[in-house]
């Protein structure tokens, strides 16, 4: 696919995707929400980890409100189901380790893609705002999903009703993301963190996320039970042996993602 709202660069096993739309916040429009999807597909076949950040002052402002019809006569509820669900869950269910590198505003469905990711960092001077109850609407693009379980169920409450900014330190804070880094060291921050994943065990690393996810809603001899199967996976990978002879050897491990 030939892409005209988004940026995909792919060195060194790290897919680097940019959202484009700059002159309007990298708002999310159709067609860049069918590129994003494409995009992430991609990478999770050709890399070993995605970094999706944004162009100019926002990492996502959301949902582009001036998209073709009128805003007012937006079957939400097509949208949603026919573009956002295939984008979130190719980010949320990625093969490989996913970053959100949120360099500025993250807010309405541009904040709910970033905690699609499985990782966040953000730049101090970047905020989050589940901006919805100020034009009628409720948090979507798996918000209420993610805000419960990352920030506490009363502070998503709070952030829903009064859609007011939550800014990258606070959110580093209560759990929502990462980290929160100084604006100055924040593009050699997630650059670093996404050569570190792109080199490392990849097979590790899909089932640390299936086991994680999975403890939510497990018992503990469930999640036992999977710990010990993903185990045996991973003990069965070249990786495994290569960080074996690295530690005997006293070396850095030198990992093929196999």
């Amino acid at each position: 696919m030939h892409y005209e709202t988004i940026t995909l660069t792919i060195t060194d096993g790290l897919a680097v995707l940019t959202m484009n739309r700059a002159d309007v916040m990298n708002a999310l429009n159709t067609q860049m929400r069918a590129e994003l999807t494409h995009a992430v597909r991609a990478a999770g076949n050709a890399a070993r980890a995605l970094v999706i950040t944004g162009a100019g002052r926002a990492f996502c402002s959301g949902q582009d409100l001036g998209d073709g019809a009128d805003a007012a006569e937006v079957d939400l509820e097509r949208i949603l189901r026919d573009e956002y669900e295939p984008l979130l869950d190719q980010i949320y269910n990625c093969p490989i380790p996913t970053i959100a590198a949120v360099n500025g505003a993250a807010a309405g469905a541009g904040a709910n893609l970033a905690l699609a990711a499985d990782v966040v960092i953000a730049a101090e001077s970047a905020f989050f705002m589940q901006a919805f109850s100020r034009i009628g609407l409720i948090p979507d693009a798996g918000g209420t999903y993610w805000m419960p379980r990352q920030m506490g169920f009363a502070k998503a409450m709070g952030a829903s009703l009064f859609a007011e900014k939550v800014t990258a330190r606070e959110a580093a804070d209560i759990g929502l993301i990462w980290e929160c880094i100084t604006d100055d060291a924040f593009d050699a921050t997630w650059r670093e963190r996404g050569a570190h994943l792109a080199a490392g065990p990849t097979l590790s690393y899909r089932n640390i996320k299936t086991a994680l996810r999975a403890s939510m809603g497990n018992s503990l001899d469930d999640q036992l039970a999977l710990e010990a199967k993903l185990q045996g996976e991973c003990g069965a990978s070249r990786d495994f042996k290569e960080g074996v002879r690295a530690f005997l050897e006293k070396r850095s491990p030198n990992f093929e993602g196999r």
